[in-house]
Formats: C-alpha cells, structure tokens, sequence
C-alpha cells in the first residue's frame, strides 16, 4: 500500500510544526539549481510547463521533465518541456511564483504542489487555497492544466492524512482536470527506483515518472494539436 511506504521512509509520529519546516530533499544533498534554459535559436514550440517542487526539480540524475521531453520527442509531439520546479516549494511559494508559468504563455501546465505543505504540518484548507488559486490562475489565462497528486505517511494522523489525500481528487473534480491520484504510484515500493531518503525517486525512477505523467498530457497535447492544424 502507498501508506505503508510512507510509513517505512519516513518515519514521523506527527505532522511537523511549521517552526520546524520539514521539506521534500531535506534528506538529500543540496539539491541542483537549476536554471532556466534559452530555447534554442529558432525554436518556436509550444511550451510545456512543469511547475512543482523537489519531484518535479529532481533532486540527482535526470529530473522526470527531461524524460518527458524524451517521450514527447519520440512521438513526434512538437512541444518544449521547461522545468519550474523549485526544491522545498510549498504551495505558498508555488502562488507566488505563479505570474512566472503565466509569462510563458505555455500551451499546458503539469502542477505538483502539497508535499512540503504536508510535510510541515500545513493546514489542508490552506493547501487547497493555495491549489485552488493557482488552478484558477492558469485557467484564467487560456492555459490547459493537469494536476498531479501526492499522499503523506500514515502515522501523521488519519484526520490529516484522508482530507489531504482526498483533496487533488476533489480540485480535480471540481475543476473538471487530468489528474494522477499519486505522482510516485509506480516507483515508492522499487528501491532501486528511489533515492536513499525514500522519498524521491532517482534516475530510473523518474523515468517511470516520465511515463506515467506523459500518459497523462498525451491526450491533451494531441488534441491541442489537431485544433491548431
């Protein structure tokens, strides 16, 4: 069960109290900053956003944006993938970097926020909030989304645990998106798809990661293409 690998990975009795922020890569190295990269001279696809934290940044190996613009490249999807994944983003900080992704005029947006806030102990209503404003940005801006979703070990309380879980379903619901109920459902149980921290995944996991987000936005990306033939 997804639960029970949160459970062995991280090992908390109780959310953390926000004076003592846990984050997503607190386990790891000083994860890589990564940069926004130049389009090449003369490339004039549509932009792909990926728009996240640590598991969208990637904390060592190829990040899974980059195995996305792999498979997007081998199917022949004309689309540029930019990473904006920000390590120990929570929420908060994804809404306040929003106008970034809007500048862009990206053709999709992949949006991953929830686990730094949960990590910290975060009330969920904020979390949503948070979420919420940035589903409504975007959307506002013309920009097709997708949603991916994250789960919290379960000994940070069943009270926490359900409502922030049930919560990506909910806005997904609501918002009528493309949504992945558990961004690592393929990797969490495959040491060898995971970093030492137990909480990302490493090269060969993120590759999987790939697979399944681009699973996800194919559909998107193909029908937003044959409306602009």
């Amino acid at each position: 069960m997804i639960s029970a690998f949160w459970e062995l990975s991280c090992g908390r009795s109780a959310p953390i109290p926000e004076s003592q922020p846990a984050r997503i890569a607190s386990n790891t190295a000083a994860p890589e900053v990564r940069t926004k990269a130049a389009p090449p001279p003369g490339d004039t696809r549509p932009v792909l956003i990926t728009f996240g934290d640590s598991l969208t940044a990637g904390v060592a190996g190829k990040s899974y944006p980059e195995y996305l613009q792999d498979l997007i490249d081998a199917h022949e999807l004309r689309y540029r993938v930019e990473n904006l994944g920000v390590s120990g983003d929570t929420s908060t900080d994804g809404l306040a970097r929003i106008e970034n992704v809007l500048s862009e005029h990206p053709a999709l947006v992949v949006l991953e926020f929830g686990g730094n806030d949960g990590l910290r102990g975060i009330p969920i209503e904020e979390t949503r909030k948070n979420l919420e404003e940035m589903i409504k940005r975007i959307k506002a801006a013309g920009i097709r989304l997708v949603l991916l979703g994250i789960t919290l070990p379960p000994n940070y309380g069943p009270d926490y645990v359900k409502p922030f879980t049930a919560m990506f379903p909910a806005l997904a619901k609501q918002h009528h998106l493309p949504f992945l109920p558990f961004l690592l459902q393929h990797v969490y149980q495959h040491a060898d798809m995971m970093q030492p921290d137990g909480i990302h995944p490493n090269g060969n996991g993120n590759r999987i990661v790939a697979q399944d987000v681009y699973d996800l936005v194919a559909p998107v990306l193909k029908n937003s293409t044959r409306g602009s033939a």
